[in-house]
């Protein structure tokens, strides 16, 4: 296949050809790391990304538009957190978390009746919480982490015309501490370890997170109307509240 076909058969699993909204929603867990320590499985973690797609500028390509929120849950009981260890938990509010997608060669692997789209994506760049202005909250003046998705859908969906096809995913993603956490320069980080589904409609996202949503951001049930940029982070939202 060619980096196009290659390309528009992932934007039909990842999102909608027409511009309708998809919301794809997650669930799992977050585990500590660190030398001479234990894995920790610290929190439970549940989220959704509500994104519609358009063509770009050029017509060759993409422009997903998505805001997406994840909380931080009880590894127990699963309930959402508002505080750990007596500190205020600052759960997922990245808006947007908008892409660009153009023609590149997306790893697709045939297992059987399925289909898989694989994406690894390393990430370095200098922190928005340098530790000369935030011990407490950064390790490290470059936020370095590891984003591993992976995208499922059949065959026989992806041999149709529809412009969206039913999807499952994973994530694993690699990080240092949370800000929020105040584990300041400590060796070690964290290792997120999720799956999900696209949903039929924000309707099907459990009624627990819905109802928070709609108590704190009810923007978050819906995709952005507009680009905008830069996006939003866990580190910058956390900057945002915590001005230096």
């Amino acid at each position: 296949m060619t980096p196009e076909e290659l390309l528009h058969a992932f934007a039909r699993t990842r999102a909608s050809l027409d511009g309708e909204e998809t919301v794809f929603w997650w669930t799992g867990d977050v585990h500590s790391w660190a030398p001479g320590e234990p894995y920790r499985r610290l929190f439970g973690f549940e989220g959704l990304n509500a994104a519609r797609l358009e063509a770009d500028e050029e017509g060759v390509g993409y422009r997903m538009l998505s805001r997406e929120a994840a909380f931080y849950l009880d590894p127990g009981t699963r309930e959402i957190l508002e505080t750990w260890q007596d500190k205020p938990v600052v759960h997922v509010w990245n808006d947007p978390a908008n892409q660009r997608w153009r023609p590149f060669p997306v790893p697709r692997t045939e297992l059987g009746d399925q289909v898989c789209f694989s994406l690894e994506i390393p990430l370095a760049y200098p922190s928005p919480l340098p530790v000369a202005d935030y011990p407490l909250n950064s390790a490290d003046d470059t936020y370095r982490a590891l984003e591993l998705f992976q995208f499922f859908t059949s065959a026989a969906a992806l041999a149709g015309d529809a412009p969206s096809v039913p999807a499952t995913m994973s994530w694993t993603r690699m990080s240092p501490w949370l800000p929020w956490m105040e584990q300041g320069q400590r060796p070690g980080g964290l290792t997120f370890h999720c799956r999900g589904v696209k949903l039929a409609s924000y309707a099907e996202v459990p009624e627990r997170t819905r109802a928070y949503i709609a108590a704190h951001h009810p923007e978050f049930a819906r995709a952005p109307e507009k680009w905008a940029e830069p996006n939003e982070s866990s580190w910058t939202y956390f900057r945002r509240l915590n001005p230096r």
